[in-house]
C-alpha cells in the first residue's frame, strides 16, 4: 500500500465520519417523524463514497442512486442543504420536492440521485459522452447496485461505453442484497465485475470498507479514464449494516456475516489507518468525530429553522414552464 500523509488520512477520516453521522442522525430524525418519505441508508459502504469521490478532479460528474447520501457528502455537498431536502423544507437542495432519493448538486458535479433502480446508469453514460464529445477532460463515476447490474439497462450502457471508449468508471457497489434478495439467489456468478470481460471492458473488484485500497484503484482507473482507456466496471464488495431501509430491522441479514462485516467497519478501519499509520493520537480523533457531531447538529439546527416550500411559488414555476 502507498504512503499517505497524516493530512490525507485525516481527510479521508472526516469524510467516513461524516457521512456515518449524518446517516445516523437521519435515521433517529425519520424514526421521529420528521423526515418525510423513504429514507435508504449508506451506514457501512462509506469507504466506497469516499474513496471513489477522492479520486475524482474538480471538475469531474458523478450519479448517485437511492441509496446517495453517502455519494453526495463525499462530493461536499453542504450538509444543512441536504438535511432541509430531508426534511421537505425549502431550504434544501431541491426546495423540499425531492427529497432523500433525489438530491442534485450541479456546483460540485453531482447530477443527482435516482428512486428508480439503476436509472442513473445511462444517465452517467449520456453525461460521459457529452464529455468526450466536447474533449473536456471529464470523468464520470457512476454508482449503482448489485440489484441494478440484473437490469437491462446496465448491459446497454456498458456495452454503449465500451463501443465508445466512454471515460466512466462504473462503481458496482455489491452489498449482497437488493432489498432483501441476496446475490446468491439472483445471479449465478457472484463476482459481478466479471461481467465486464464479456464487452471487452476492464474489470476489477476491491474491499469495499477499506478507503485506502478503494482510493487507489480508483485513482489508477480514472486516469486510465482519462487518458482514454474506459470505460471500467469496478465492483466494491461491501455490506449493509441494517436493513434495506430505515424501517426494515433486516431479519433476513444472517448475523455471522453482519458480525462478520461490523468487525470490518469501513469507518473504524479509517480510524485505524489515522492512528497507526498516520501517526494520530485517539484525541485527535476525537477532536475531529466532535466537529463533525457540531457540523450535524448544525444541519438539523438549519433544516428545523428553513420554511416549508410555498405553494404559491410552486404555482408560480408550473406557470413560467407551461
Amino acid at each position: 500500500m502507498k504512503q499517505y500523509s497524516k493530512e490525507t488520512r485525516s481527510g479521508f477520516y472526516r469524510r467516513l465520519y461524516r457521512i456515518r453521522a449524518f446517516e445516523l442522525r437521519c435515521v433517529r430524525l425519520f424514526r421521529q417523524g420528521q423526515i418525510r418519505g423513504y429514507l435508504h441508508p449508506y451506514l457501512g459502504q462509506e469507504a466506497i463514497a469516499t474513496g471513489v469521490c477522492a479520486s475524482l478532479e474538480a471538475g469531474d460528474l458523478i450519479v448517485s442512486t437511492h441509496r446517495g447520501h453517502g455519494h453526495c457528502i463525499a462530493r461536499g455537498a453542504d450538509l444543512g442543504c441536504m438535511m432541509a431536502e430531508l426534511f421537505g423544507r425549502a431550504g434544501g437542495y431541491c426546495a423540499g420536492r425531492g427529497g432523500s432519493m433525489h438530491i442534485a448538486d450541479f456546483d460540485r458535479g453531482n447530477l443527482g440521485a435516482n428512486g428508480i433502480v439503476g436509472a442513473g446508469i445511462p444517465i452517467g453514460v449520456g453525461a460521459a459522452l457529452a464529455s468526450q464529445i466536447r474533449d473536456d477532460g471529464r470523468v464520470t463515476a457512476i454508482f449503482f447496485s448489485d440489484g441494478a447490474s440484473n437490469n437491462g439497462v446496465f448491459a446497454e450502457s456498458l456495452n454503449m461505453a465500451a463501443i465508445r471508449d466512454l471515460p466512466v468508471l462504473f462503481v458496482l457497489e455489491n452489498n449482497h442484497y437488493a432489498v432483501s434478495t441476496p446475490i446468491e439467489a439472483m445471479t449465478r456468478e457472484a463476482d459481478l465485475y466479471k461481467r465486464a470481460a464479456g464487452y471487452g471492458v476492464e474489470g476489477l473488484a476491491v474491499d469495499g470498507n477499506d478507503v485506502l485500497e478503494v482510493y487507489e484503484k480508483s485513482s489508477e482507473m480514472v486516469a486510465r479514464c482519462r487518458d482514454g482507456r474506459g470505460p471500467v466496471l469496478m465492483e466494491a464488495k461491501t455490506y449493509r449494516h441494517m436493513g434495506h431501509h430505515a424501517n426494515d430491522p433486516g431479519r433476513y441479514m444472517p448475523k455471522d456475516r453482519v458480525e462478520h462485516y461490523r468487525s470490518r467497519d469501513p469507518v473504524q478501519i479509517g480510524a485505524k489507518y489515522l492512528m497507526e499509520i498516520g501517526g494520530a493520537a485517539e484525541a485527535e480523533v476525537a477532536r475531529i468525530t466532535a466537529e463533525i457531531d457540531a457540523e450535524i447538529a448544525a444541519a438539523e439546527e438549519y433544516a428545523l429553522n428553513s420554511p416549508d416550500p410555498s405553494v404559491e411559488a410552486f404555482v408560480s414555476e408550473l406557470g413560467d414552464s407551461s
